[in-house]
């Protein structure tokens, strides 16, 4: 007996439970409006989104075992800003597979070639871009640094 081929929505369905299951982002923001807004979009591309209030939390969400695809930081929090974040992570050998971004609205050129130093792919200004953008800025970096 023939199987019929899947319709186009079972298709986007299998592809989203795919990308599903190969992408997930953890986003760190202290705005509880923008958190919401990129977890809206990172999850209708089928990301599994973690998202942290401080760096604080997405350290402790990193120490407990969380690998995400992607890690989007943004700067100015309390406590500790996302470049200390950052420095922590990577010297602490936390998430060593994760594609790590900046998506702040800090562009100053020292807080770039900061970032870039301490191990940032990409270093994305929120004001500069739309929150689609934002996804297909951090795609490209999952398909250029993920196997």
């Amino acid at each position: 007996m023939k199987e019929d081929a899947p319709t186009k929505k079972e298709k986007k369905k299998a592809d989203e439970k795919t990308t599903s299951e190969k992408n997930s982002i953890l986003i760190v923001d202290d705005d509880t409006f923008l958190l919401d807004m990129y977890s809206i979009k990172f999850k209708e591309k089928g990301f599994d989104v973690s998202l942290a209030l401080s760096s604080r939390d997405a350290l402790v969400m990193l120490e407990e075992g969380l690998e995400p695809s992607v890690i989007a930081l943004d700067i100015v929090m309390p406590t500790m800003d996302g470049l200390e974040l950052l420095e922590k992570i990577v010297k602490d050998g936390l998430a060593k597979d994760s594609v790590i971004v900046m998506l702040t609205n800090q562009s100053s050129q020292p807080n770039i070639d900061r970032a870039l130093e301490l191990g940032a792919k990409d270093y994305i200004v929120k004001a500069s871009a739309i929150p689609s953008e934002v996804y297909e800025k951090i795609k490209t970096l999952l398909d250029k640094y993920k196997k």
